[in-house]
């Protein structure tokens, strides 16, 4: 079983020739909406994985919802720990520009009324892998964490968005999963030692005894655990856009381990779900089936 807690928004997006820079206005060549939020993404990356899922969150009272929680449906996300928010349904303003660069500004709404209460009935259970993100309060995700540890299970943070405060929560998970920007940041305000990120991905571990896992775009990914470093390659692509790459990782990632790959194996077929849902627009629009994904594993 996998269990994401975490954000469900309704995604506004808008393609651009080149992003805005500060006060400048640019003509959108399209606009449209998709459901998404970090947390609903992986939700249905998992389940496209092959996984049984379960999802943990909250949606407003408004027609956003409907759409937010379509894919979700479709897929047999069980939705049980979704409850209606009076807040409005969380949302994100995305532009993309021609060549797949993003820029996003998150609305939480429902998001932010996830709290550690609604964790009292998920009855966590030994194995179980939960996935976690920083779009639902801290507070919540520092629950999950210990919950699902006290049950004998895995937890699986990705860390984004960047959040300072949020830096205390990286020690108490299994696996962090960071872009590079993101575990630079977090590098440096947990004091990481080291001369370059290699390096400070190992005192991480070192310091923690868990695996930190940075993707790093086309460069593929890089992972350091207990038992050493891994890298593995992406595969080479003409990205059409970006947003949700992470989120495919990161539940392809989930899906892997709770079938019981080997961290190598879970990285690589993550990678590869992530850099094929760059071929797409939109985040759960552009997210593959496991068909799509072992095919291109056996290409690779």
């Amino acid at each position: 079983m996998i269990t994401v807690v975490g954000s469900i928004n309704l995604d506004l997006i808008a393609t651009v020739e080149r992003l805005p820079a500060p006060g400048e206005t640019v003509p959108g060549d399209s606009f449209r909406t998709a459901p998404g939020g970090k947390g609903a993404n992986q939700a249905l990356a998992a389940a496209r994985a092959g996984g049984e899922v379960r999802m943990i969150g909250a949606v407003g009272k408004d027609g956003f919802a409907t759409e937010a929680l379509a894919c979700l449906k479709e897929s047999k996300i069980q939705l049980a720990g979704v409850r209606e928010a009076a807040a409005a349904t969380g949302t994100a303003l995305i532009f993309v520009d021609a060549m797949g660069e993003n820029v996003i500004v998150v609305v939480p709404g429902a998001n932010a009324t996830v709290l550690p209460g609604d964790l009292a009935k998920a009855h966590f259970e030994k194995g179980e892998i939960v996935l976690l993100q920083h779009e639902v309060p801290l507070a919540t995700v520092k629950e999950a964490i210990n919950l699902i540890a006290a049950a004998g299970g895995t937890s699986v943070l990705n860390t984004a968005p960047f959040l300072a405060e949020a830096a205390n929560l990286l020690p108490m998970a299994d696996y962090v999963v960071a872009n590079e920007t993101e575990f630079d940041l977090y590098a440096d305000v947990l004091k990481l030692q080291g001369g370059d990120r290699a390096a400070r991905m190992a005192d991480f571990s070192a310091k923690t005894g868990h695996t930190v896992i940075v993707t790093l775009g086309a460069e593929g990914v890089i992972a350091v655990s207990p038992d050493g470093e891994l890298a593995v390659p992406s595969l080479k692509i003409t990205p059409v856009d970006t947003v949700g790459a992470g989120d495919t990782f990161c539940g392809y990632f989930g899906a892997g381990l709770d079938a019981g790959m080997s961290l190598e194996d879970a990285l690589r077929r993550a990678a590869v779900a992530g850099a094929l849902a760059c071929l797409k627009s939109g985040a759960q629009p552009a997210i593959p089936h496991a068909k799509e994904v072992d095919e291109a594993l056996a290409g690779a």
